[in-house]
């Protein structure tokens, strides 16, 4: 899972992925990450959710020959409207940019979130991109990508379009 402001490793080695990697880079365009909600990352297309995030390739390396390690840094939130798949099996879509979420100060309720995430940064340094500490949409999105939550539940907190919000529903989770 991909929030806006955050950061996603992949490791692309089917070639419809190389050729979308390399066209991105090329054009300086974005792509987009969404959850699979039925099949599988690997051969056949996979059925994906229908609201995603768009990601620009911040960073790459070509460890060997026909894999390539990308850095996949997230932008917008978007709802695919339509999509097909090209005969390489990749999927292209006719998607609407959704508005950035609302945001606010961290909840003085939430701040065992904020704590947590500080201590994952310590762990970690460089993993979460520069801090926004003063961010709850920025805070709660970097928890849910970071936390062992079902799928299910980070679709859901991806698509809350309030980040306090969001914030508010981990520190629930968290104190289960």
């Amino acid at each position: 899972m991909l929030f806006p402001g955050g950061r996603l490793p992949l490791r692309l080695f089917e070639q419809r992925y190389l050729d979308m990697a390399k066209a991105c880079l090329r054009e300086d365009q974005p792509f987009g990450v969404c959850l699979i909600v039925e099949g599988r990352e690997v051969g056949e297309p996979a059925l994906p959710a229908a609201l995603g995030c768009l990601a620009r390739i911040a960073g790459w390396d070509m460890p060997q020959l026909g894999v390539l390690n990308i850095v996949a840094q997230g932008e917008q939130r978007f709802r695919i409207l339509e999509r097909r798949v090209q005969r390489d099996g990749l999927q292209r879509a006719r998607l609407e940019l959704l508005a950035p979420e609302t945001d606010g100060p961290v909840p003085p309720q939430c701040s065992r979130c904020l704590e947590l995430l500080e201590r994952a940064m310590e762990q970690a340094p460089g993993l979460f991109g520069e801090p926004r500490l003063d961010s709850a949409a920025w805070v709660g999105a970097r928890l849910a990508e970071a936390l062992p939550l079902p799928n299910s539940a980070k679709q859901e907190l991806l698509e809350l379009h309030d980040g306090v919000e969001r914030l508010e529903r981990i520190n629930r989770l968290l104190g289960r």
